[in-house]
């Protein structure tokens, strides 16, 4: 199946000469929901800018559907539904209008009914008739999902869908992002919760410095690179990790009292049956053990930290 978005060798320099975008390639595929994570400052929003039309690229190409974003900006912008990350100025538009003339404004038929269920899935509904400047910050940030969606996109942009939300409305927005790739919307969302890309994405797209650093299914990237720990919880505290056992590279926790024991998941032998039987011939006894594997976020802050 073609991609609904396809990226390639994107470039943007700034009139300053900063580079923010460095031949960028990336494909998107239809349905899914992609995580593209990077710290700030690292071409999050300018990508995502460049791709809804707001951004001119210096060079290169993105294609929406088969549509090219300069010069097919009425297709593309019709088919692509976007959250800005920053809050827009004050309204005294009620919640109803704005989503009303949202979808009027990308040539949609009245619906007050598909807008009703919008509101509702969004616990909108009982402030429709509500000016946005009287809402929360919270509130305001589902009416920019809601504005967002009026139009029945078939490509969702998230930029910090949920910066200054609380737990409770977090959910609920992520419960409706399921129920639209269940619909067949594909979601492209950049966050600062990494344990929502971890929870909710089929894909992670890392980005540093303007260029992709890495695009993996997220379960074969954890698997892959994610690393396991064994805790070692010892009966009596060492002062210092024994010569005999500096082949497995063990850290001793501060008190003497634990041993931790860092190993590759991808290698065939993990080491731990060495480890054990090497613990035994030098005397050193434990009372537990227990392993702890690397999360997405603990992926993530080692590859940005790497040198590119």
């Amino acid at each position: 199946m073609e991609p609904i978005l396809t990226i390639s060798g994107l470039n943007k320099t700034y009139a300053g000469g900063f580079q923010a975008l460095k031949d960028v390639s990336l494909d998107i595929a239809r349905g899914e929901i992609f995580a593209l994570l990077g710290p700030n400052g690292a071409g999050k929003t300018t990508l995502i800018n460049v791709v809804c039309g707001i951004v001119k690229p210096t060079s290169g190409t993105a294609m929406v559907n088969g549509h090219d974003t300069i010069t097919g900006f009425r297709q593309t912008r019709s088919i692509i539904g976007l959250v800005p990350q920053e809050l827009p100025v004050e309204t005294f538009e009620s919640v109803w209008k704005t989503c009303l003339f949202s979808r009027g404004l990308f040539g949609k038929p009245p619906d007050p009914g598909y807008v009703e269920e919008l509101l509702k899935s969004l616990s909108l509904w009982d402030k429709k008739d509500s000016r946005i400047m009287e809402l929360s910050g919270g509130m305001k940030r589902r009416v920019l999902i809601a504005k967002a969606l009026s139009h029945e996109p078939d490509l969702l942009f998230l930029d910090e869908p949920t910066a200054g939300v609380d737990v409770e409305l977090r959910q609920d927005m992520w419960n409706v992002v399921r129920k639209l790739r269940e619909s067949g919307v594909t979601v492209i969302l950049t966050t600062h919760y990494i344990e929502e890309a971890e929870q909710m994405a089929d894909r992670v797209g890392v980005i540093n410095d303007g260029a992709i650093i890495l695009v993996q299914e997220k379960t074969r990237l954890m698997r892959e690179m994610g690393k396991k720990q064994l805790f070692l919880h010892l009966h009596t505290p060492l002062r210092e990790v024994p010569s005999q056992l500096s082949e497995f590279g063990l850290e001793l926790s501060e008190d003497g009292c634990e041993l931790v024991y860092t190993y590759d998941t991808k290698r065939e032998h993990t080491g731990i049956t060495a480890l054990l039987s090497e613990l035994q011939s030098t005397g050193i006894r434990f009372n537990d053990l227990n392993t702890l594997q690397s999360s997405l976020q603990d992926i993530f802050v080692d590859l940005v930290k790497r040198p590119q």
